[in-house]
């Protein structure tokens, strides 16, 4: 079996260092018009295309979608599977991305984007971007887009009116004290999420009241701490709606350590219907996202963008539905 050519092989071969090979694939500038001629050639001759790198070289194509992340949770897992069954029966080649967040998170978009775009990747699906604007050089679709202005093709899910079915669902059980544990400020989905929760209370005639609403910022550790604090309020919540399951979870968890009872002391819904809602002992009542959907929706919509074509729309909404379960009833378990 003939052994894989490596970049040390077309160094030699060129008469090169192996840093001005990876130069030259990566189209870096400092490489001479006469070196690069000489690498190209090496390149061709000892069979070295399969590399990403070197493909794009030649062709100004890697063949490959990237799926960017700030952390591999349950949402952005179930977009991905949606991207993949898109991307099967096209030549793209799927690439899932974490970008580092040493320096905190916001700006990961562009950090990756400029690592990866034209020498790794063709075009990118970024979830739940943090950034107002990320430019690149390849085509950005953005799922669940930032709360700023759009300036990327964009597809999300219609959260103000699942929101409002689901505090809508609570009223209707007899709930008047409802809290709301919130997303992340910076995402469109978390404000209209928010704004769906208190359009249902005012349409309702029941106050809003600002202590019953805290912020999770869709982290389970934050969740448990501002959670444990809304539910040792001395007139807590009866109910919570939780912008997304993974909150939704963890304030159930917070309220079992408190010795409450879900649902008799506790009714609890969230959003999206990830698998985990739907696992264990106590299947929780959710505002189902179409997530494969929205996932197979941003990678045909990015494939058209790479072809060069316009995509039958740039900002799509898919609608929600409310999933009922176990964790929600009328108010004292009635």
């Amino acid at each position: 079996m003939t052994s894989r050519v490596t970049i040390h092989d077309v160094a030699a071969a060129a008469g090169v260092s192996v840093s001005t090979v990876s130069k030259a694939v990566n189209g870096r500038y400092g490489v001479r018009e006469d070196t690069m001629r000489r690498v190209q050639r090496a390149v061709r001759d000892l069979g070295y295309e399969s590399n990403l790198g070197a493909r794009s070289m030649r062709a100004q194509r890697t063949g490959v979608v990237g799926v960017l992340v700030a952390d591999v949770e349950p949402f952005s897992a179930e977009v991905l599977k949606g991207v993949s069954a898109a991307l099967h029966g096209t030549p793209y080649d799927l690439l899932a991305y974490s970008g580092s967040r040493e320096t905190g998170s916001d700006g990961w978009e562009r950090r990756s984007l400029n690592r990866l775009s034209g020498s790794i990747i063709d075009g990118a699906i970024l979830v739940t971007p943090t950034v107002l604007d990320a430019q690149s050089t390849i085509p950005v679709v953005a799922v669940d887009p930032h709360a700023g202005p759009a300036d990327v093709p964009t597809v999300e899910s219609d959260s103000y009116s699942g929101a409002r079915e689901a505090v809508q669902y609570l009223i209707d059980l007899g709930h008047e004290r409802i809290g709301l544990v919130a997303g992340r400020a910076d995402l469109r989905s978390s404000a209209a999420r928010a704004a769906g929760y208190r359009k249902a209370l005012t349409a309702s005639g029941l106050r809003v009241d600002p202590e019953l609403i805290v912020d999770g910022e869709y982290d389970e550790r934050i969740t448990r701490g501002v959670a444990r604090r809304l539910l040792q309020h001395p007139a807590r919540p009866t109910a919570i709606f939780a912008a997304n399951d993974i909150s939704a979870l963890a304030v159930i968890d917070t309220a079992i350590e408190l010795g409450l009872d879900v649902p008799a002391d506790l009714s609890v819904i969230g959003f999206d219907d990830v698998p985990e809602a739907s696992r264990g002992m106590t299947g929780l009542t959710t505002v189902r996202q179409q997530m494969h959907r929205i996932g197979s929706e941003a990678a045909r919509m990015l494939v058209a963008l790479m072809a060069g074509q316009e995509p039958r729309s740039t900002h799509v909404r898919f609608q929600t539905r409310l999933i009922a379960r176990s964790t929600t009833a009328r108010p004292g378990g009635g």
